[in-house]
């Protein structure tokens, strides 16, 4: 038998403000063990370090001295982290958002596994919703993914809502350029788009622990829509309690966590995860099974 410390090592981690309480090191860290690797997943957050988005080259050249593999990058960092790598893979390209960087032979390579995460855990959580018209809140790193997943997976039309009317409507101009004209356009407000839409996603950081509260004013749901976030802590956000409690169908971020953290474990150890004990990990840390019409 291999002993532990003759085992393969590697080390990775997250960029990011506000993200003790994030999971992700215990989902990578465990499927590491699972594989034989010695695993280390380190937070590096933003806030508990005093620090900005203007820090991220001086950690980049930290994380690569200390011979990092990787990096995961979340809020408020995806879009501020580009002008600093070497090469974007064809998703983090078109979406003009890196949530994962990978750090190898001096270079700086980003990919973005948001987007495929959320398509997955979408497929899984919400299977046969209709998708003629979604609304989503929020354009930023996140969102990009996001919007690009829904109409991927057939959504007819993608309204798109940010307090930066600017961004949510260079973001639909973006969609519209790759997937047909129409397909995607900016509101200033919700109201009238969610009248006649199928779904709601919520692609804003208001809801996470350290950011209570909804998105959207919760009068505005009914029973008909679906519900979707990315926020994964807590699990059960404002927003998805309010349309739980009036019948509507929702998908909480705990599939997109665990599905994007596939792809970046693939990236950083060259090896692929086993999406279903990934998602058994999540559940059993997040003490809540996972539910396969996207209801808890």
């Amino acid at each position: 038998m291999t002993r532990w410390d003759q085992r393969p090592a590697v080390l990775s981690g997250l960029i990011g403000s506000g993200i003790q309480a994030s999971r992700t090191p215990v989902l990578h860290e465990r499927e590491g063990a699972e594989q034989g690797l010695r695993l280390i997943y380190q937070l590096i957050d933003l806030d508990a370090l005093g620090l900005g988005p203007e820090a991220l080259p001086e950690l980049l050249i930290a994380a690569e001295r200390l011979g990092f593999a990787g990096l995961n990058i979340t809020y408020p960092c995806k879009q501020a982290v580009i002008p600093l790598l070497h090469e974007l893979s064809p998703d983090a390209q078109a979406l003009g958002a890196v949530n994962t960087v990978v750090l190898r032979g001096g270079r700086r390579i980003g990919h973005n596994t948001d987007c495929s995460g959320f398509a997955e855990g979408f497929r899984r959580g919400l299977p046969g919703v209709a998708r003629a018209q979604v609304v989503q809140i929020g354009a930023g790193g996140a969102g990009s993914a996001v919007a690009q997943a829904l109409l991927a997976e057939g959504t007819g039309r993608l309204t798109i809502v940010d307090t930066d009317t600017a961004r949510a409507a260079g973001l639909a101009g973006q969609l519209c350029a790759r997937f047909g004209a129409g397909r995607a356009v900016a509101a200033e407000l919700p109201a009238a788009a969610l009248a006649a839409a199928d779904g709601l996603v919520n692609c804003t950081p208001v809801g996470m622990a350290k950011l209570p509260g909804t998105p959207l004013p919760v009068a505005l749901l009914r029973p008909e829509l679906w519900v979707a976030e990315i926020i994964y802590f807590p699990l059960e956000t404002e927003l998805l309690r309010a349309a739980r409690a009036i019948g509507c169908r929702t998908l909480d971020g705990g599939g997109m966590a665990v599905f994007q953290a596939v792809g970046a474990f693939r990236h950083f150890t060259g090896l692929g995860a086993d999406a279903g004990r990934m998602l058994r990990h999540f559940a059993e840390i997040a003490g809540a099974a996972p539910q396969a019409d996207g209801r808890t």
